[in-house]
């Protein structure tokens, strides 16, 4: 799979933001022009990004980073129905929930990680390097810094907390690691997987396999209350809502420099 032909790792999830009463489609906010848009059908032509791909896996060689993540589709479109509806029985089986737990942490890893790659292809296309040389060294630079993160939360017990009361915004990269995003730190890292339902993953002290993705109806945001700040304050490329009025709320922040008003003599 090369980086043009990847779709983006994050469609299966944004087919729970998509509306289908009447018009059918996802409200988004374009940080290009700071215009709240709609997106006709169940696309999300919106997610556009340009996705460079880095297998973290521990041992992964030339084709596991050409071929993209080995992502289990049906498993995972299932378990992310029941999570938005909060219906665990219909989530399937004990052994692909955790499949399908692990392969929403690879794709909100892979967006994570597109800012690094793209600083790093910037930086080494200024070097005397070849375009397969490039690509090596950006790849190298990414496991670096990414594959001992996935090691760890692939030890993590995941919850699915559900039927939250407030709905939860999406962006280009919404995996957020509370260790190091929020002062004083969390203990534990989040993925949307819809406007209700939010994983999180929180260390497990185990040394060999993390144990069945638990399931938690939330009354009251807690410290969640907190996600859609965070993701907005992170968002660079798109924002996806449920309704107009919360992108709205914070389109000022998107909204283009105005034009400069020509001088006039006095």
């Amino acid at each position: 799979m090369t980086d043009n032909d990847a779709p983006h790792p994050l469609r299966p999830l944004l087919k729970n933001w998509i509306w289908e009463h009447g018009r059918v489609g996802t409200r988004y906010l374009d940080c290009s022009d700071g215009e709240v848009k709609f997106d006709d059908g169940k696309k999300s032509r919106f997610a556009a990004d340009k996705i460079f791909y880095a297998s973290l896996q521990k041992d992964a060689d030339d084709a596991a980073h050409a071929a993209g993540p080995a992502i289990h589709e049906g498993g995972l479109a299932r378990f992310l129905h029941a999570a938005q509806f909060g219906k665990p029985d219909e989530a399937g089986p004990v052994a692909d929930v955790q499949r399908a737990a692990q392969d929403c942490v690879e794709l909100g890893l892979i967006c994570a990680y597109q800012p690094a790659a793209r600083e790093a292809q910037a930086r080494y296309a200024l070097e005397p390097m070849f375009e397969d040389e490039i690509r090596a060294a950006v790849i190298a630079d990414i496991r670096r810094a990414y594959v001992g993160l996935r090691e760890q939360l692939a030890l993590c017990d995941f919850t699915v907390f559900h039927d939250l009361p407030a709905p939860l915004l999406i962006n280009e990269s919404p995996f957020i690691d509370w260790r190091v995003s929020v002062r004083p730190a969390q203990p534990f890292v989040s993925l949307p997987l819809g406007p209700g339902s939010l994983l999180v993953g929180t260390p497990s002290g185990k040394k060999s396999r993390a144990g069945p993705v638990l399931w938690k109806n939330v009354a009251a945001m807690g410290p969640f209350k907190e996600h859609n700040r965070l993701l907005v304050e992170a968002t660079r490329s798109w924002l996806v809502a449920t309704t107009d009025e919360q992108l709205i709320a914070v389109q000022s922040r998107f909204a283009p420099p105005s034009a400069a008003k020509p001088e006039t003599n006095p």
